[in-house]
């Protein structure tokens, strides 16, 4: 049986959570505003550290590199736009210049093949004649491999590791001089999960990718004097044609597109990534690691 006192106590108890409850409301409403506020900023933010920045991508007609293009074109970069088909960057141009945002630079265009050593140099030649020096290199372009190490040729692992690696690399050293002697630049190196975790039937990508990230490692305390920065992004699974045009085994395309993450999600989470800085200028590498691998 239930007292009077008892009956007296529940409605009062009721009416102490009530107002609490609505105390809570403003308390709510003001950390949503903080956090409008804090995107605001971030914003303003990127847009004032990529506004007329020189921007270099590598492997821009598709994928990722394409929807980076995207992003920096709308942030007002000056874009550099590297490739292997004159014709698809030249599409690429026209796309961007049709959209309509305010104070933007028309995109110039460099034709090169990362795998052809020959024309890395004088790629890099010729973007510095252009533009006199680069703020933000974007390492983008890539090439992914399905087999078995049994079967596998080892033109096959070479032409992988040309792309993945010594592609990048020999870019970097051909760009890093003018950097050095401006003492700013920001090198970006689009990596992948497997430069940290190698799984069966991808030997030549995660080898690719292994090598990549201890190089980028490297360089990134050999230049810290120089005040020039380098991230490593190694993202996770994403909707993108990589696994469409991976070789296999025999040097044939693998043909096969997989599932993953969307790209404007990485493209974000990479801009995020330039705008991260602590205070004695390294930038946070790694930070771009994903939770946890999609199913294949």
């Amino acid at each position: 049986m239930v007292s009077l006192a008892t009956r007296r106590i529940v409605p009062k108890g009721k009416l102490m959570d009530f107002i609490t409850s609505m105390a809570i409301i403003p308390l709510l409403v003001g950390c949503m505003g903080i956090f409008g506020l804090f995107k605001l900023l971030q914003w303003i933010r990127m847009k004032a550290y990529i506004q007329d920045s020189v921007v270099v991508i590598t492997g821009a007609t598709s994928g990722l590199g394409k929807e980076c293009a995207k992003v920096f074109y709308a942030a007002g970069a000056k874009l550099i736009l590297c490739g292997r088909s004159q014709e698809k960057l030249e599409e690429l141009v026209r796309e961007l210049s049709a959209t309509h945002y305010r104070k933007t630079h028309k995109p110039h265009v460099v034709v090169f093949d990362l795998a052809d050593s020959d024309t890395i140099v004088p790629a890099a030649n010729e973007i510095l004649k252009y533009t006199g020096h680069v703020d933000i290199l974007i390492n983008n372009a890539g090439i992914s491999y399905r087999g078995t190490i049994m079967d596998t040729a080892l033109e096959v692992d070479k032409k992988v590791m040309e792309t993945n690696y010594f592609g990048p690399v020999a870019l970097t050293k051909a760009i890093l001089p003018s950097m050095i002697e401006k003492k700013r630049g920001h090198i970006v190196v689009i990596s992948s999960i497997q430069g940290k975790i190698s799984i069966p039937f991808r030997s030549a990508y995660a080898a690719s990718k292994h090598a990549t990230q201890a190089f980028f490692d490297c360089l990134r305390a050999e230049i810290e004097q120089h005040e020039i920065e380098v991230t490593v992004i190694c993202p996770g699974y994403i909707q993108t044609n990589l696994s469409l045009n991976a070789i296999t085994a025999d040097g044939s395309k693998y043909g096969v597109k997989r599932r993953g993450d969307k790209r404007d999600q990485k493209v974000k989470s990479l801009l995020l990534l330039l705008l991260e800085k602590k205070e004695n200028s390294k930038v946070k590498e790694d930070a771009a690691q994903w939770r946890k691998l999609p199913n294949t």
